[in-house]
């Protein structure tokens, strides 16, 4: 396999499907890179007890952390502790895969070129929160997702790769939401292997 050996860290604030795609794609041997770091705004997010299972069954442990909004008083002291972890470690690529906190100007200039999103949607259509209902809502037939690195603006950094996704007749946000995700597994890591390649240009 081509390319350098990234060192991720994927954040997250839910069940980690995402992460759990990009670790699978790791041990097929379809991506050149190690998640060296799991970040959650969230101490319930089920993406952490996948981290524990994996780390209890061997091989490379991969360091988790979670860091809470609530525990901070502003939003750029919360941001701030997120850079340190990851400038500690010095990270190749920061990941965010279902992280639900929007990271400030400040903190996206810092990493500039070094963050990506999945996003469930083609942007720029449908930024923002609850894609896939503001699609169903407005009555399009094609959805998809988005993988884009990450600026200061809200799901508007430049765009990297996408898949379309059919919207069918009867789809429910949830029916839609589940074959994005799909799409989502697959594009996820491979755009990262691409990245890892040097066939897309860090941004």
């Amino acid at each position: 396999m081509k390319g350098r050996l990234l060192k991720l860290c994927v954040m997250v604030s839910g069940r980690g499907s995402n992460l759990d795609a990009i670790v699978r794609s790791i041990d097929e041997g379809k991506l050149n890179a190690c998640v060296n770091v799991v970040i959650s705004d969230r101490h319930d997010a089920l993406a952490l007890k996948r981290v524990e299972e994996w780390n209890a069954a061997g091989g490379k442990r991969i360091e988790s952390f979670v860091i809470e909004r609530s525990s901070f008083p502003g939003k750029d002291s919360f941001d701030d502790a997120i850079a340190s972890i990851l400038e500690e470690r010095e990270v190749d690529l920061i990941v965010l895969a279902g992280f639900m906190r929007v990271l400030g100007a400040k903190f996206a200039a810092r990493f500039a070129g070094k963050i990506i999103n999945i996003h469930p949607s083609l942007l720029p259509s449908f930024p923002g929160l609850h894609a896939q209902r503001q699609a169903l809502a407005y009555g399009t037939k094609i959805s998809g997702c988005t993988v884009h690195f990450v600026d200061k603006t809200l799901d508007g950094g430049s765009i990297i790769s996408q898949v379309a996704v059919p919207v069918l007749d009867g789809d429910t946000e949830d029916t839609l939401s589940e074959r994005i995700l799909k799409e989502e597994h697959r594009l996820l890591p491979e755009t990262i292997q691409k990245l890892a390649a040097n066939q897309i240009r860090f941004g």
